[in-house]
């Protein structure tokens, strides 16, 4: 199976204060950990939402929805089968975690539904569901789609919101 990953780095950063893409940590930016942490699970990394990456599809500030609509696409006409996601403010992906999301249809861990395994077939449906009158919500979406929600508390992974989530991950060790 050819699978492509997608970091989802579109996003305001309102709640960081500024672009937590671009935010350092341990010598490298949010976004090059999330590509890092990304990369040994898949044949290749795309960054969607932002300049010099996949353009939001169907138009730009789509939310996560388009950046996955983006990664999507463009799996679908790279000839890979399937995109697995991350955020840029998360800057961990553990190989269990990629293992547990493989499987039949679109699956999310719960609780960090950017963290994700996405059929490329889903290119067009969710083109259909973004046209749609909808709130753009990446929950709408899993459900319309009957997403699997992969369970496991042990895993409590890292996701920059704010400066002090930032600060908190630094002083770990």
């Amino acid at each position: 199976m050819r699978l492509l990953g997608a970091v989802l780095a579109g996003g305001r950063s309102s709640r960081f204060g500024s672009d937590k893409a671009l935010a350092m940590w341990r010598g490298r930016t949010l976004l090059e950990h999330a590509v890092a942490s990304l990369a040994p699970h898949v044949e290749t990394v795309v960054i969607c939402g932002r300049e010099g990456g996949l353009a939001d599809r169907p138009a730009p500030d789509m939310g996560p929805l388009g950046g996955l609509n983006a990664a999507l696409h463009h799996a679908a006409e790279q000839g890979f089968d399937a995109v697995l996601t991350t955020g840029c403010d998360m800057p961990v992906y553990p190989v269990a975690l990629a293992q547990a999301l493989l499987g039949a249809g679109p699956a999310v861990l719960k609780g960090q539904p950017l963290l994700g395994y996405w059929p490329a077939s889903l290119a067009p449906l969710l083109d259909a569901h973004l046209a749609g009158d909808n709130n753009r919500s990446i929950l709408g979406w899993l459900e319309r789609i009957g997403a699997r929600f992969v369970d496991r508390p042990e895993w409590v992974l890292p996701n920059i919101n704010r400066p002090e989530d930032l600060a908190g991950l630094i002083l770990k060790p």
